[in-house]
């Protein structure tokens, strides 16, 4: 009856379509004269996407004002509720931003771009993390829907940087960047990343190698080029020390040709930090606990309003991702390919440690991977254009985790622990409507299921959520 009721609700809601999720102009290309309808002056540009939708949930908690995709549209451990509300960002990111393209010489320009990710239903900016805090100390069955990324609260979280642009030898950029993986999930994912519609789009810890937070890298160096079919990039992240300690890079090399495009991805990541609400016990650890000026770093000093659990790996991505689009028809194919370990980090964070957004780590785990960790994620769908202005989009998604458990449990294929090995399914169906040029109605579903090791503390194991909404791209 739950599923019926969902597909009835989509039914009910929309006009329809499935379009890619609407990126803005990329900084790396060259200075051009603005359309009329842009708000440019001057080589600055005002733009922005605003898009909300109407969610039942078949199993989700109560929805949240923070956290960046609102509800638990995909299976997740605190799904006790069956929640019908206003969620942000069904098809694409809702989010504010300026950019700037000054041409200085030659076919070289200067450029920057500054995004500041929003939750339109509730008119806060995105923060990931005080979603987290929020369920500090409570019960899986009294928590709000939350969940880490990398939008902490910060004005300009999507991306901040700065940098010099040309035609001929590639963009060369440095700040805060969105990582070349987690891009590639929208050129690549049959529905354009589409939040509410997607695995990879809902969840970032694909398009950030293993951890969502990694998505989008503080104090890094991006080059991204095309030379005729060819197009490559490459990525730093300082550590702002000495050593490896919170350092990043990461490579892609692909190719188009004849309708056919495809990416290879490397992604390396050291002390990737996977946050979470802290449990009973560890609120009570802070609040009984005795803070001196003499021991300033130990948990009884730190805010439980400000304070996070975490565990600490470092991670290897290897990726590879491809489209195909008929010449004949209006039809695209899609498929991808992930591979993520996780291990222990080389060089542990203490406790005490801040993440983005200024959160303190009060407890962290350095050792939850001594086996390896492994993740494997597959997806594969259509666009197809029924006509000019509406687009259907089918995708299906699978995630496969290894055993990686120690001690009684090693090698277990149950529920018994979140380290036996297990699988997620997620399948969507999504029709998006462009009313015109700058407006979409949009409606579809998205079911997922996890199980065994994928399934350990969950109150529920499925999902089915139904979604319409509206999006305005200026």
């Amino acid at each position: 009856m739950t599923s019926i009721r969902a597909c009835l609700l989509t039914a009910s809601l929309a006009a329809a379509g499935v379009a890619q999720a609407q990126t803005a102009p990329s900084a790396s290309a060259p200075a051009t004269a603005a359309d009329d309808s842009s708000l440019s002056w001057k080589g600055i540009t005002f733009y922005g996407i605003l898009d909300v939708a109407l969610q039942y949930d078949t199993h989700s908690g109560p929805f949240s004002d923070y956290y960046v995709r609102g509800s638990g549209s995909l299976v997740q451990k605190n799904d006790y509720d069956s929640p019908t509300g206003l969620v942000p960002s069904g098809l694409s990111q809702s989010r504010l931003g300026i950019s700037g393209n000054e041409p200085i010489g030659g076919d070289w320009a200067g450029v920057f771009r500054l995004e500041t990710p929003v939750n339109p239903q509730s008119g806060n900016l995105t923060d990931n993390l005080k979603s987290l805090t929020l369920n500090n100390g409570k019960a899986v069955g009294a928590q709000v829907t939350a969940g880490d990324g990398s939008y902490a609260g910060q004005l300009f979280a999507n991306q901040a940087n700065i940098g010099l642009s040309s035609p001929t030898y590639g963009t060369f950029t440095f700040g805060r960047h969105i990582t070349m993986l987690a891009e590639a999930m929208g050129k690549y994912d049959p529905t354009g990343g589409a939040p509410q519609f997607s695995l990879i789009g809902y969840s970032g810890t694909y398009g950030g190698g293993g951890d969502t937070e990694d998505t989008r890298l503080d104090q890094s160096v991006k080059y991204t080029a095309k030379y005729g079919a060819l197009h490559l990039g490459a990525l730093y992240q300082f550590s702002g020390s000495t050593g490896a300690v919170d350092t990043a890079f990461q490579f892609q090399l692909g190719f188009d040709y004849a309708g056919f495009s495809a990416d290879a991805y490397y992604y390396k990541k050291y002390d990737a930090i996977s946050a979470s609400a802290l449990s009973a016990a560890q609120v009570t650890e802070l609040q009984t606990g005795t803070c001196t000026a003499a021991a300033p770093a130990t948990p009884q000093c730190y805010s439980i309003g400000n304070s996070l659990s975490a565990t600490i790996s470092d991670n290897q991505t290897f990726a590879l991702m491809a489209l195909y689009g008929f010449a004949a028809a209006p039809l695209k194919l899609y498929a991808g390919y992930e591979h993520i370990e996780f291990n222990n980090p080389n060089n542990p964070l203490p406790a005490g440690s801040l993440t983005i957004g200024g959160y303190v780590l009060a407890f962290t785990n350095n050792a939850a991977y001594d086996n390896q960790k492994v993740l494997d994620v597959v997806w594969g769908g259509l666009k197809w254009g029924v006509t000019p202005d509406l687009d259907l989009m089918l995708a299906y998604y699978y995630v496969d985790q290894n055993s990686y458990a120690t001690g009684a449990d090693a090698g277990c294929n149950s529920t018994v622990s979140g380290g036996c090995s297990g699988s997620e399914n997620v399948a969507s169906v999504l029709l998006d409507y462009r009313a015109s040029k700058r407006f979409d109605l949009y409606a579809g579903s998205m079911w997922s299921e996890v199980q065994n090791g994928l399934a350990n503390g969950y109150l529920n194991k499925s999902n089915v959520a139904a979604t319409a909404g509206v999006r305005f791209k200026f």
